[in-house]
Parts: C-alpha cells; sequence; structure tokens
C-alpha cells in the first residue's frame, strides 16, 4: 500500500503516514474504509479530483474556534492534522474546535476518534458526504449518511479507550460492499429495495440507493443537523453542493472537536467514573470489539478481500 501511494507523488513522509492510517483501519476491523478505498483514492489523485500536493491552511480563528481550508488535499492527512490542531487549541484553552472545509473522504472515522483518545483528550468529529441517504418519507438521497465520531479516553485502562463510529444510514455503503463481496445477508434490515421493502439485501440497497437512517426519522434528522453544522462552522459545502458520483466527492465540510479535561480540578476522579459506567454496563462498550479485533488480527494476520489486494497491488 505504502508503494501504491508513493506513486500518486505523495512525499515519502506522508505517504507513511496515510499508509498507516489507512492500515489501522484494516487491521482494526473495518477494510471497508481502509485497504479497499485505496484504488478509489489513487483513482481519484489520478483524476486531479484530489492534489497531493496541498496541505491543509488555517484561514481564521476566534479563540478556541478556527477554520481551516483543505484545499482539496489527502482527506485522511487533512483530517489527521486538523485534529491534532484541535488537541493543541484544547491544551491551551481547555477545549478547540476546528472545522475543516474543502476536503475529501476521511476514511475510517474512528481514526481521528482513536487519536484523541491516545492523546488523552475527548474527541468528537464528524463530516458530511455526498447526498446518498434519502431523508425520512423519501425515496432520493438528498442528505448524506455523514458519520459521527465521539471518543472519550480511559488513561488507567491500557488504551481501553471507549469509542464510538457511526454513520446516520444503518450501514454505510463501505460496510454494504463488505457484505456483498462476502456474499452475505446483513444481520438486520439496512435499507430498501427496488419495491419499497426493507431488506438485508445489501446489493438490493445499493441499487435501490435507499439505506435506512439509524432510527428512522431521527437519524435522518441528526443527518441533516450534522450538515448545517459543518457547513456553518467550515464556511465550506453542504451535502447538496457535493458532486453524487464517489469518485467525484470532493469539497467536503468537517468539524474536529477536543476537550481536555486534565485541564479541569478533580479529572482523575472523572477518570475513574469513566471505568466504573463501563463495568457497571456488563455489556460491550463502543470500541471494545475493535480492540478485540486489533488483537486478534496482529496475531493471526490482517484478512484482506482479494479482489481488493490484487486491485492494490497492481497499483
Amino acid at each position: 500500500m505504502l508503494r501504491a501511494l508513493a506513486t500518486t507523488g505523495l512525499e515519502p513522509d506522508r505517504a507513511a503516514l496515510c499508509a498507516r492510517l489507512i492500515a489501522d483501519a484494516s487491521r482494526d476491523g473495518v477494510a471497508s474504509h481502509g485497504l479497499n478505498l485505496v484504488p478509489r483514492l489513487v483513482a481519484m489523485i489520478r483524476s486531479g479530483v484530489v492534489d497531493v500536493h496541498a496541505r491543509p491552511v488555517k484561514v481564521a480563528a476566534h479563540g478556541a474556534l478556527e477554520r481551516w481550508d483543505g484545499r482539496s488535499g489527502v482527506g485522511t492527512l487533512n483530517a489527521y492534522a486538523c485534529m491534532e490542531a484541535a488537541i493543541a487549541l484544547a491544551r491551551a484553552h481547555g477545549i478547540g474546535c476546528v472545522a475543516l472545509a474543502n476536503t475529501n473522504h476521511w476514511m475510517r472515522g474512528g481514526t481521528y476518534g482513536w487519536q484523541a483518545a491516545e492523546a488523552g483528550v475527548i474527541g468528537l468529529c464528524w463530516t458530511n458526504t455526498l447526498p446518498n441517504l434519502p431523508p425520512w418519507g423519501a425515496a432520493t438521497p438528498r442528505v448524506g449518511n455523514n458519520p459521527l465520531v465521539i471518543a472519550v479516553p480511559r488513561g488507567q485502562s491500557g488504551g481501553a479507550h471507549v469509542v464510538l463510529d457511526m454513520a446516520m444510514s444503518q450501514f454505510s455503503y463501505g460496510a454494504l460492499a463488505s457484505y456483498r463481496m462476502r456474499h452475505e445477508p446483513l444481520p438486520v434490515p439496512g435499507g430498501f429495495d427496488s419495491a419499497g421493502e426493507l431488506t438485508t439485501d445489501p446489493a438490493a440497497i445499493e441499487a435501490s440507493k435507499r439505506p435506512l437512517p439509524i432510527g428512522f426519522w431521527k437519524g435522518s434528522g441528526l443527518a441533516l443537523m450534522l450538515d448545517m453544522m459543518a457547513a456553518l462552522l467550515s464556511g465550506g459545502r453542504a451535502t447538496h453542493e457535493i458532486p453524487a458520483h464517489p469518485e467525484q466527492e470532493s469539497g467536503l465540510s468537517q468539524v474536529f472537536i477536543a476537550a481536555d479535561a486534565t485541564t479541569l480540578s478533580g479529572w482523575a476522579e472523572g477518570s475513574r467514573t469513566i471505568d466504573a459506567i463501563v463495568e457497571d454496563l456488563q455489556a460491550r462498550y463502543p470500541g471494545e470489539r475493535t480492540l478485540a479485533t486489533r488483537r486478534q488480527n496482529m496475531e493471526e494476520g490482517v484478512p484482506v478481500e482479494p479482489s481488493i489486494f490484487e486491485q492494490v497491488c497492481s497499483l
């Protein structure tokens, strides 16, 4: 993968970071937003949609709020840099918010939640997307599945942070593609078929372009609000202004928020409260399966989709 990215003109250090972030996603069991997206990323770079030489720049600031321009650069690198900037603001102000315009697909959104948690701060980030989710009660995609990530660090837990990473659709399009390639049905209905019936067939949902919003009308409403906030804070595009073709999906708007609880008195007690909440839950918490998958894949090897792996090798 590093060699494939190097062919695009990415500087060696940036290619290495990009390759690591993508590989980490596959290692953690999210190949749909890791290795599987590499052919698309390379195609977008070669077509000029993504500029490998562009780096994000700060264009406005007021206190702990900053606005950045991604300049059509590599989405993973733009997002990583902006979460780093938000963390730095949190160190200085207790909280920091960086809104990013004119960027590209950030691959796995959870990457930036784990980035924040590993830095010891609470992280909150989201992105808008191309219009790929019908609002509740409609049949035509008008809003995005706008992934939302929330991360809470657990300093005494050996890295067992709580990280929620979810799209506003019951299954992201990447997840639908993964189930389809494995010839597996979805575990629960994930959208509608061409006849308007709920189905667990990922191919039928992809064909109809009618994934199911999480929580029905609630997910539809949340997707809309995340889009509005991202466009307003970043000064960038809203979903209805983003090209609908996946390999033209550019000009995205994203928000990265970090809060440093160590700047407040009693933060250690708060950390113990988080551990108590997790222990009392007596069920799997967000991020727990990720850690289990990570351990298994580091011991046994990272599984890949053969056809995707061959595509990446051919690059």
